[in-house]
């Protein structure tokens, strides 16, 4: 695995303020969004055909590159220039929207791991499973590390999961296999970041125009039929409105993400017509699942104070259990106030500790929401989401399945250097928070503390599924020239963590669009 040199960032050639560029009027294609998908996608098509790539957020630089506090940078969005958007879900839970170019893959922890064969089966995809192999050793071989060594708590982490019968050993893979792993991480051993921005190196610099601060309004259609995207409407940071159009054969590419890309396409005149009349927005074509079967998967777990400032950077360990939950542990630094990282407010860890958070990711939620727009003009105004977080009994059980991991890891010799000496000569976890409930055996106190420690991945998905939304090659039903490709047209989270599966998934649509274009 190699690293291109920030110091090399070709990608900064070909990136421009919008204020201070003017496309030319046609493109190939034209891609929305230049986040974890929409980066290899774009430097993917650069091959062959010419592209812009409009990102509503900021350039990634080196204040970006070389933060290792993940969760500074989280925690940050009160900047309307910060390269974080933080919200709040009609659930209560606090949330962070990543915009920046690069997207999520610049703010996040960094985890790298493939998606499991659940996901393959169930994602309304015609899978070519020979090139999904090649789409990922393509992003591997740019910005994944395979660490080269284990900092205290990860190890710890690591030890008490098998201890606590999260087994076999599996050491190293970038596979989803049941057991105790060590993963691929997008930061290197210097603490650097990597992410999906650096995949534009690899483009073709004179077929790839890049905007920054270019937020797009609405989506162009054809006033004949058949009902064809035939261009964006974009302004940037001054206010000033343009147009830009694609080519005969060419694209419009919606990588959004799972708010953005339901947005825009609601908002452009695509949606359930009774919603979008009931919104004065003009209809263009009656879509009734846009914007539905919204899911994240819950959070669940116990932050820990442990009696030293940790070093760790990033998440290394994942545990995959047998009982559905996946295990893995992030790291608060020290002398850090919790904030919206935590599922509650208002309590700060004592100087010089750390807090690590011991939590568990449902996986493949039952329960999903829908998205709706809170203003049907302003595409600035994030839409209003819901995700009904729980509402399925079969959610609570996986939740209980992974509370009594967490318990038999808290009871595992290998995390006994963390417990504090307690007054009566004895020794304690310190927690933060909620800590697990007593009675492990009853269904309402589990379902109790599970709702009390609800927080996010940050792994929402959904909004433009297969066979409702797009057709198993990502093109939006009913209109020629449009395409979505990013996790709003995931069924479920791919694996541990979906950054791995969403930069495969712009190289891999990259590919097969380019083999289309030429046996055509």
């Amino acid at each position: 695995m190699k690293h291109v040199c920030h110091a090399d960032a070709n990608y900064l050639r070909f990136t421009h303020e919008a204020t201070d560029f003017s496309p030319t009027q046609y493109y190939d294609y034209i891609i929305i969004g230049g986040g974890t998908a929409g980066c290899p996608l774009a430097a993917t098509l650069s091959e062959s055909y010419s592209v812009l790539l409009l990102e509503r957020g900021r350039s990634s630089d080196t204040s970006v590159l070389y933060e290792s506090n993940i969760f500074r940078t989280l925690t940050t969005g009160n900047d309307s220039d910060s390269p974080a958007q933080n919200f709040v879900s009609e659930d209560g839970v606090q949330h962070t929207r990543a915009r920046i170019l690069g997207g999520g893959s610049m703010i996040n922890y960094g985890f790298y791991s493939r998606a499991d064969d659940y996901f393959y089966n169930n994602a309304g995809i015609e899978w070519d499973m020979g090139a999904v192999e090649i789409a990922y050793e393509w992003v591997e071989n740019s910005i994944v590390t395979r660490p080269a060594r284990l900092n205290r708590w990860q190890t710890s982490v690591f030890n008490a999961l098998l201890e606590a019968g999260v087994v076999p050993n599996n050491g190293f893979t970038f596979d989803h296999v049941r057991g105790t792993k060590v993963g691929g991480s997008t930061f290197d051993d210097n603490e650097i970041r990597h992410g999906a921005v650096e995949l534009l190196n690899n483009a073709n610099p004179d077929n790839l125009d890049v905007l920054v601060h270019a937020t797009v309004d609405r989506i162009i259609f054809s006033t004949s039929n058949p009902l064809a995207a035939v261009g964006v409407i974009y302004h940037d940071s001054n206010g000033a409105y343009h147009e830009v159009y694609v080519r005969t054969n060419g694209e419009v590419i919606l990588s959004a993400g799972a708010l953005g890309s339901p947005q825009l396409l609601l908002l452009s005149g695509l949606g359930p017509t009774s919603y979008l009349s009931s919104m004065n927005i003009p209809v263009v074509l009656d879509h009734p699942f846009i914007g539905q079967f919204m899911a994240d998967p819950p959070r669940t777990g116990v932050n820990i104070v442990i009696p030293y400032a940790s070093t760790d950077v990033g998440i290394r360990v994942v545990g995959i259990t047998d009982s559905g939950p996946y295990i893995e542990s992030p790291t608060i630094p020290p002398n850090s106030t919790p904030m919206s990282f935590l599922p509650f407010m208002g309590s700060v860890p004592p100087l010089n500790t750390s807090v690590e958070i011991l939590s568990a990711k449902v996986s493949r939620p039952l329960s999903t929401g829908w998205l709706h727009l809170k203003s049907a003009s302003n595409v600035t105004v994030s839409p209003g989401v819901r995700f009904n977080y729980y509402n399925r009994t079969e959610d609570i059980h996986q939740c209980s399945n992974a509370v009594e991991v967490i318990r038999k890891m808290l009871a595992s010799p290998a995390l006994n250097e963390y417990k504090f000496n307690d007054p009566d000569g004895g020794q304690s976890f310190r927690f933060i928070g909620p800590s697990l409930p007593q009675n492990a055996s009853d269904y309402e106190t589990i379902a109790s503390f599970c709702r009390e420690s609800l927080a996010t991945f940050w792994h929402i998905h959904g909004g433009c599924l297969p066979t409702k939304v797009v057709d198993s090659g990502l093109k939006v039903i009913g209109v020629d020239s449009l395409r979505v490709v990013d996790a709003s047209t995931f069924f479920n989270s791919p694996g541990t963590n979906p950054q791995a599966t969403t930069m495969m998934l712009g190289r891999y649509i990259g590919m097969k669009i380019l083999e289309e274009r030429a046996g055509y």
